[in-house]
């Protein structure tokens, strides 16, 4: 059983802040203060990514994919691990970054650059609340629900999307769906 993102999360938080203590009781006092900063940040994460808690909304990831400044700052620690967890493990595995499971359908991993992303300028549904849409895509047709990774959206958001994901198809228009780091990618590509 994998472990979801609050627990990884907060591990990683953990890890962080007893590296601040260390530091702290070395005489790196004003070194240890940004491993704080950090292991307090992954901890509010941690709670917020909690299945009991579930608050996507924290990160605050706008419908047009991007973040705002308070954001980025506040953030940040957060943010950009998960953008360079994103790049180290696609680089690592050999896996492709979509699948078509359907004709026109994607699905697959984040795509952070335009050879990531499927043929024929497809529309993206993005079920992340912590990866950034990229500007390079800003002519597709995108639907964001922001969603944990590890965790799926809401019925109502999946409703949404299916009807959004219809209409597209009807336009003839491919459509990709991608999470964070392509899980779904991965059972989808042992069933076909």
């Amino acid at each position: 059983m994998k472990l979801g993102i609050s627990k990884l999360i907060g591990f990683k938080a953990t890890v962080l802040f007893l590296t601040f203590v260390y530091l702290r009781d070395s005489g790196w006092t004003l070194f240890s203060i940004p491993f704080l900063y950090a292991s307090l940040v992954s901890f509010l994460v941690s709670i917020a990514s909690h299945p009991a808690i579930h608050l996507p909304l924290l990160l605050g990831k706008s419908s047009d994919g991007t973040f705002p400044i308070w954001s980025l700052v506040l953030f940040g620690p957060f943010l950009y691990f998960v953008r360079g967890f994103g790049l180290l493990r696609r680089l690592r595995s050999r896996e492709p970054p979509y699948t078509e499971v359907y004709e026109g359908l994607y699905v697959g991993g984040w795509p952070y650059s335009l050879d990531k992303l499927p043929p024929g300028d497809p529309a993206i549904i993005d079920c992340t609340c912590e990866l950034p849409r990229n500007p390079a895509f800003s002519r597709n047709a995108y639907l964001c629900i922001p969603t944990w990774d590890t965790r799926a959206p809401q019925l109502l958001e999946i409703d949404n999307a299916v009807r959004w994901a219809c209409r597209k198809r009807s336009q003839n228009k491919p459509v990709f769906i991608h999470c964070a780091f392509g899980i779904l990618h991965d059972y989808i590509h042992k069933l076909i």
